[in-house]
């Protein structure tokens, strides 16, 4: 396996930053507000790190593994229901911000809402000067696919920062998510904003939960 690919098992966070991670996440965490266009966005005051991904990757999930609190992010049977920007504060005094992209690729959307979608979205992407880094959710049952290279070229070209992130790997048999994460890893190395290193979750067996903690703080800095 590549030596870019950080596993839970692998060394890639200290044990201080996975401890100061969980720490993090277990104190105040609240939704802030939705914003449908750019004109509601809340004030650039701390640092910012989103989460983006197809429609039914399990972002909803993931987000709520990551927080430890099963009801902040909405989660939908139907997928690409939320197509706004959701804004959550973490930490009191105010730390950072977690923000929930709206889902992408959803088949059956009308043409002027993935317009919508494709405006808003870029538009936050380049404008956004606390944003550090998106995290950009891939289901590890289907790797990347082209609607998920939309998004990074959208995130290669305003110059974002952003990291690939592995959902639901329990989902799949051992040797097939290695096959996946050389895979992703070797299209993250043709990318010029994105990270090296890719991580492989599961929000319903909290695999590599206290990694993704760990690298959203170290986004933030």
């Amino acid at each position: 396996m590549s030596e870019d690919i950080v596993t839970p098992d692998d060394e890639g966070f200290t044990p201080e930053l996975i401890e100061h991670a969980r720490k993090t996440f277990a104190g105040p965490i609240s939704f802030l507000k939705s914003a449908p266009a750019l004109e509601h966005l809340p004030a650039p005051i701390v640092p910012e790190v989103a989460f983006a991904g197809r429609s039914n990757v399990g972002k909803s999930s993931l987000l709520n593994a990551l927080t430890g609190r099963n009801g902040l992010a909405r989660t939908s049977n139907t997928p690409g229901r939320t197509q706004e920007l959701n804004f959550f504060d973490v930490g009191l005094p105010l730390s950072f911000r977690l923000v929930d992209m709206p889902g992408y690729g959803f088949a059956k959307a009308p043409k002027d809402v993935v317009k919508k979608w494709r405006f808003l979205v870029n538009d936050f992407l380049r404008g956004r000067d606390t944003l550090k880094r998106a995290l950009v959710l891939i289901d590890s049952r289907h790797g990347i696919k082209e609607v998920d290279c939309d998004i990074l070229e959208m995130l290669d070209k305003a110059a974002v920062s952003y990291r690939l992130v592995l959902t639901k790997a329990d989902k799949v048999k051992a040797t097939e998510l290695a096959d996946v994460m050389e895979s992703v890893a070797a299209e993250a190395r043709k990318r010029p904003a994105a990270h090296p290193d890719i991580l492989a979750t599961s929000s319903e067996g909290g695999m590599g939960i206290p990694e993704l903690r760990a690298a959203v703080l170290e986004a933030i800095g």
